[in-house]
């Protein structure tokens, strides 16, 4: 989902898990590009970290392009990485992974801690004798003046999302927030959990509020009617799935005069309910499992006797009322055409 002034959170790892960064010259030569990048697309980064065999980006995308942004990063990258150490092929595991984040400055410390703590949270660090500046491929330094701050680099509006300025006093409330963080994860029996938000960092598909979900589920409409659909996981196209089958379910009940209290009171195996059946099934793609606990209508192992009967209606050997009522809904909607069942 590309569109002006996303941010994002972009991971990527090395292809098998292998190292992308042996030396401390790979760092600074991956840097280098990425500031590069920023010079020629007008990005704005304001998290990172490098640790061995991945990388983590919080990212600001003014204009929409993040695509061919991040395809000459890790293409020229891979270029100078397999000159400098004498190798050829492929460096990344695959495509990197983008997850869209609410602009709201709300969320920038969110990410960007999550971001910065990645060296704490690898197993064996030293919490008595290392300190989080100390890693010097993270902007964590830079935002506390350990380090000169790169102009691609922006730490206020993190600092910002913690009613902080980007300022002396500023930094050292940062570092002593962190600190406190750090300790977070020491104490953890499970570092990588330390912060409950981290998991939908680590296996969500957006960072923000429902608003933003529901605004990136419209993108996501727009992106697959483009036939985009492979730019997309499978949490981002079963969220979109799911929303679009509600909205059908809904056009359903009003066609048939039905609130959420009378589709309760319906038997599992009522008319309406096989006819609202029909209608996501044949006008969304989502799971039959979904259906079925939509509609209340018992277990999974019955929605073949459900589709045989829907085929049946299509087929007009059912003349209940409800399905021709859902029937001339999906035909005014024009979405009949090109499904079968």
């Amino acid at each position: 989902m590309e569109y002006a002034g996303a941010v994002y959170h972009v991971m990527s790892r090395g292809n098998h898990s292998q190292k992308v960064f042996r030396r401390d010259e790979d760092c600074a030569m991956f840097l280098e590009t990425l500031g590069e990048a920023c010079g020629r697309t007008g990005w704005q980064v304001h998290a990172y970290v490098l640790m061995g065999n991945h990388y983590h980006l919080l990212l600001e995308t003014p204009e929409a392009n993040l695509v061919a942004g991040m395809q000459w990063v890790q293409s020229t990258y891979t270029k100078r990485f397999n000159a400098r150490h004498r190798e050829w092929g492929h460096l990344f595991q695959g495509r990197y992974k983008a997850i869209p984040v609410e602009a709201g400055s709300g969320y920038f410390p969110t990410v960007a801690t999550y971001i910065h703590l990645n060296p704490v949270r690898v197993k064996g660090y030293d919490y008595a004798r290392q300190r989080l500046a100390d890693h010097r491929w993270s902007s964590y330094p830079a935002y506390v003046g350990k380090r000169q701050r790169p102009e691609w680099l922006c730490a206020s509006r993190v600092l910002d999302g913690l009613g902080l300025c980007d300022t002396a006093a500023g930094r050292r409330k940062y570092a002593e927030y962190m600190a406190g963080r750090v300790e977070d994860v020491r104490h953890s029996d499970q570092p990588w959990k330390a912060d409950e938000n981290w998991q939908k960092i680590r296996r969500g598909w957006h960072v923000g509020g429902e608003g933003f979900r529901l605004e990136l589920l419209d993108r996501v409409e727009e992106a697959l009617h483009r036939g985009k659909r492979e730019s997309f996981g499978g949490e981002e196209t079963r969220e979109h799935g799911e929303a679009c089958a509600e909205a059908w379910i809904r056009k359903g009940m009003a066609a048939l005069g039905l609130s959420d209290a009378d589709l309760a009171g319906l038997k599992m195996n009522a008319p309406e309910k096989y006819a609202l059946a029909w209608l996501a099934r044949r006008n969304a793609s989502v799971r039959p499992a979904w259906i079925k606990e939509r509609l209340k209508m018992g277990t999974a192992t019955g929605f073949a006797d459900f589709l045989g009967r829907l085929e049946r209606a299509r087929r007009g050997q059912w003349g209940y009322a409800p399905w021709s009522k859902v029937r001339g809904l999906a035909r005014k909607e024009g979405r009949l055409q090109n499904y079968k069942l």
